[in-house]
């Protein structure tokens, strides 16, 4: 039953991905503004494909504007997540759930994040894979700066977006040459350098 469950999820997953690419191409340059607006509202709701929105606007733009605009619009829906969470939510959590047994495990996550270094967080968010919902959602429960979390986001979605990107417009040839994961480990390393870089200048941590 579980496998059957996990399959029927991947093939959903599959046909969304395949569903927004038609809807897209489709749309013409309305499919690039709905990807842009996509883009943001992925930060809120993961479901929504970002690999396939972030190609759509390298294939539209070219690489260097689609760059451009899908990591800006990464950032502003990563931080419209953090201030809805911030300003509307973080005082109920506070009030309702971190003073009972069910809120330990969402005070370890906050704790976590107030503790976590400017590198730490621009490695975490530079990483493809990392749920940028949930990274969203426990920033803005947490203590962490608003400068400091925009900071990680701008230097850490610079890698993310540009392996989005490079991975959805040669996508053959980075599943055929394994070269696309050292530039996986390049992109993560050169997000570390930047923001001890970063830090040392303006001491967010």
């Amino acid at each position: 039953m579980k496998l059957l469950i996990i399959e029927s999820l991947v093939e959903i997953l599959e046909n969304l991905d395949t569903y927004s690419e038609m809807l897209l191409n489709n749309l013409g340059i309305w499919g690039a503004v709905l990807s842009c607006f996509l883009i943001t509202i992925e930060s809120i709701l993961p479901i929504l494909p970002l690999c396939v929105f972030v190609t759509f606007n390298f294939i539209t733009f070219g690489n260097f504007f689609g760059f451009i605009i899908s990591w800006a619009f990464t950032i502003l829906g990563c931080m419209f997540s953090f201030m809805l969470f911030r300003t509307k939510i973080k005082g109920f959590v506070e009030r309702k759930i971190l003073n009972k047994k069910t809120g330990k495990e969402v005070a370890k996550i906050m704790n976590f994040i107030d503790r976590i270094s400017l590198s730490g967080l621009a490695i975490l968010v530079a990483i493809p894979f990392t749920p940028a919902f949930a990274v969203n959602i426990a920033a803005g429960l947490s203590n962490i700066s608003k400068k400091k979390f925009l900071t990680g986001l701008v230097i850490g979605k610079t890698f993310m977006v540009y392996f989005w990107g490079y991975i959805g417009t040669t996508l053959l040839e980075s599943l055929t040459h394994p070269i696309y994961l050292a530039k996986i480990l390049i992109m993560i390393l050169l997000a570390y350098v930047i923001s001890k870089i970063v830090n040392k200048h303006f001491n967010l941590d």
